[in-house]
């Protein structure tokens, strides 16, 4: 790992086409501008843990069981309505 100091107004390039600009510095915070090319993907690196880790998530996931999850479940709603419906024609 290369570890660089740099003050605001400076900057720091990556082969041809990145560059990192510090713009802020403000206590324990550090603004950073970067230029590179559009069809770089940049973000942040607790988002990007976010997106990689959702994705394992999903690809765990039986899409099969879910079906049937959400088929059981609209079979039983189904079940509990036509009761409800035959315990109002009893009352009236």
């Amino acid at each position: 790992m290369l570890i660089l100091s740099r003050k605001k107004g400076e900057s720091i390039k990556i082969g041809d086409d990145i560059e990192i600009f510090v713009t802020e510095v403000k206590g324990d915070k550090v603004r950073l501008g970067i230029s590179a090319p559009e069809d770089m993907k940049i973000c942040r690196t607790e988002l990007y843990l976010t997106v990689e880790n959702n994705k394992e998530a999903s690809d765990k996931v039986d899409l099969l069981k879910v079906f049937q999850l959400s088929r059981n479940l609209r079979a039983m709603t189904a079940e509990e309505e036509e009761e409800k419906q035959e315990e109002n024609h009893g009352d009236a």
